[in-house]
């Protein structure tokens, strides 16, 4: 996965640690392209580490089935400001359901404490369902 393609993950400088259907762990580097003006770490950042280590958990699970999946709703709470050094980021499933999964994350600073949580809603979608134009099949990073 920390070797693939050119998408967010790449431009986030998001690394996974460990992916399984069960817990996804995932750490960010905080760098410049991740700050707001007042210097601190943007929410965007923390609502999309959410959503991609819970997609990643969920979409592992999916595959199984000959599944993949997309994101319904994200839910990001942003609790402790942080502006440098590692974000770690923990995934696990709430509830996996035949069409839906619901999986909530924790995102802490190098010192452990938890800057954001958050909740991810997935859709399981079959590989020919149309995703803005082109199969569901057709998966890119």
């Amino acid at each position: 996965m920390n070797e693939s393609g050119d998408g967010w993950n790449r431009a986030m400088c998001v690394r996974f640690l460990r992916a399984t259907e069960d817990e996804v762990v995932a750490e960010c580097e905080i760098g410049p392209q991740h700050r707001q003006p007042h210097g601190i770490v943007h929410g965007g950042v923390y609502a999309g580490i959410v959503e991609t280590v819970a997609s990643v958990g969920a979409g592992m699970h999916a595959m199984a089935r000959g599944l993949s999946v997309v994101g319904l709703e994200n839910h990001t709470s942003f609790l402790h400001a942080v502006r440098g050094g590692t974000l770690r980021a923990t995934a696990r499933p709430l509830t996996r359901g035949r069409r839906t999964q619901v999986w909530e994350a924790t995102i802490s600073d190098a010192g452990g404490r938890i800057a954001a949580t958050g909740r991810v809603r997935l859709l399981c979608i079959e590989p020919d369902v149309l995703l803005a134009g082109e199969k569901a099949g057709n998966v890119r990073e």
